[in-house]
């Protein structure tokens, strides 16, 4: 890692703004060889309501009462100012994948990746805006009037990502908000927010004063006071419910609040006795482990058939055993360090709660503790009562059942507090065929022999009860950041001709047939 990094400017009202108040250390739990010693990667300002309301005022202004130049702003011109913006981008992928090693320990090749799905994203996100204003290009005409329907912005989004994908999840929010015409006001994640850092300067150049305005603190100093006044229009949050909720109840005017929440899952696996093993095996350790199980798509619980269980369990147990630790440029490593200091401690409680309750360790690895991990753990029996079944662990430990009835993880599904997504595994179609039907009303994705996950972008991307409200995707992400609006005339000659002009004189930004190819 180069020298600590010292922030000491932030992003309002299209200036980049000295900070002089008190800061917070940001440190990684990854260390060089030998014993354990956090990493000193920097410092970012501590904001509080001050600057929290500053940033507020200039988003509003911004946006002007729908008036700013913005979100009355031709898309064409729009598109411009995204496309500034990731080419300056694009320009920060060494510097960018190097933090998100750094700061929450993603290995190389995965922060890589993340990095570059995020520019995909964000290039088909442009295309995609295309197209809506193509097919926004016409006139409809029922019953004698006319209209003129195109998608309009919501007004002022507040947007907070998530530390485990705080670059692709987090602007998964802010890309589309931004795009369709809404002002921004965004706080990094606890951990990965230095990696917001090189991108100050390409956002303040590619858009309009105002249009994005970047914070840094913790969210209950900066998030809650801009939500206490009731000015906010969204509320675009990836993370925890409990946050969700508590930021919900400070809107006084929650019918006003649009939500658009990525929150927690507890995505079951279901093992089918006619399952292909070896590819179950291979899926399974993907969904349980991939970023150490720090995913909302992870999959937290496996089911088991028991007339397979214990060839899955001996041979899954020695799969999870054999995954590579290390620092996250090691080649080949599966496993690495947990960005967040006390989850080792809090894995090994939900371990100690489970071995306390009747549930054995299967693989011999697991629950090795040391400062910055704890190798993942194979707990089998697992029962109702555990808090490791319970709770979203989001952490290397994994929770198996078996069963002997198909209706025990469909009950369990149902009474579940989370909708989000399932992994099913097995080959016959006349099992498979109802399980489907069933499993497509309990969540939002039936994975079928495959692991869980979010992508490819261009598929939906949601979850039933507290697992997610709004649908993300570069299709869907672009709709719930906005509203559809339109002109409506009466189709007679005076109407008719004064709609002519509009077109002609092209006066109006929204009154608009000009196809962007």
């Amino acid at each position: 890692m180069e020298e600590p990094i010292a922030q000491r400017t932030y992003l309002v009202g299209g200036e980049l703004l000295n900070w002089d108040g008190p800061v917070t250390e940001v440190y990684s739990t990854i260390s060089g060889p030998g014993q354990y010693k956090p990493t000193h990667l920097g410092s970012i300002p501590d904001m509080g309501e001050k600057e929290a309301l500053e940033a507020l005022d200039a988003a509003m202004g911004a946006y002007a009462r729908g008036q700013g130049a913005w979100p009355t702003m031709k898309v064409r011109d729009r598109i411009e100012c995204m496309e500034k913006f990731v080419r300056q981008m694009e320009g920060k992928r060494e510097r960018i994948v190097q933090l998100l090693m750094w700061e929450i320990g993603k290995s190389l090749p995965d922060s890589e990746k993340e990095f570059d799905r995020t520019v995909e994203y964000i290039y088909d996100t442009i295309e995609e805006y295309r197209e809506l204003d193509r097919n926004s290009a016409k006139f409809d005409k029922h019953q004698g009037v006319y209209a003129h329907i195109r998608r309009g912005p919501l007004g002022v989004v507040l947007c907070l990502g998530p530390y485990n994908y705080p670059l692709n999840e987090t602007f998964a929010l802010l890309i589309p908000a931004i795009i369709m015409g809404n002002t921004t006001i965004f706080k990094p994640a606890k951990h990965g927010v230095l990696l917001i850092t090189p991108l100050l300067e390409a956002f303040q150049n590619s858009f309009p004063r105002g249009v994005v305005n970047i914070l840094f603190g913790r969210g209950r100093a900066v998030a809650a006071p801009i939500m206490q006044t009731g000015k906010v229009d969204v509320l675009a949050l990836i993370g925890n419910s409990k946050s969700a909720n508590a930021l919900q109840e400070q809107h006084p005017k929650s019918n006003r609040l649009r939500l658009v929440l990525g929150l927690e899952a507890k995505n079951p696996a279901i093992v089918l006795p006619d399952a292909d093993l070896d590819l179950s095996i291979q899926e399974c350790l993907a969904g349980t482990l991939s970023f150490n199980g720090q995913r909302c798509t992870a999959l937290k619980v496996v089911y088991v058939h028991e007339d397979i269980r214990e060839e899955f369990l001996e041979r899954f147990a020695s799969a999870v055993d054999a995954l590579p630790f290390g620092n996250p440029w090691d080649p080949g490593v599966k496993l690495t360090p947990l960005p967040e200091p006390g989850k080792p401690d809090y894995i090994r409680e939900l371990i100690d709660d489970a071995l306390e309750k009747g549930a054995r360790i299967l693989n011999e690895k697991g629950g090795e503790q040391t400062d910055n991990y704890i190798w993942p753990a194979v707990l089998y029996p697992v029962t109702r009562d555990m808090r490791v079944y319970r709770e979203e662990q989001f952490g290397p430990v994994i929770p198996v059942l078996s069963f002997r009835e198909i209706e025990e993880p469909l009950d369990d599904m149902a009474e579940s507090n989370y909708g989000q997504q399932v992994s099913l595994f097995g080959k016959d179609v006349y099992t498979l065929a109802p399980l489907i039907d069933t499993l497509a009303n309990l969540v939002c994705r039936v994975n079928l022999n495959s692991s869980c996950q979010r992508g490819p972008d261009v598929y939906p991307f949601t979850g039933r009860k507290d697992s997610a409200q709004s649908t993300l995707s570069v299709h869907d992400a672009l709709r719930s950041f906005s509203i559809r609006t339109f002109v409506a005339f009466k189709d007679n000659p005076i109407n008719v001709e004064t709609v002519e002009q509009l077109l002609d004189t092209k006066a109006s930004n929204f009154i608009s047939t000009d196809y962007i190819l």
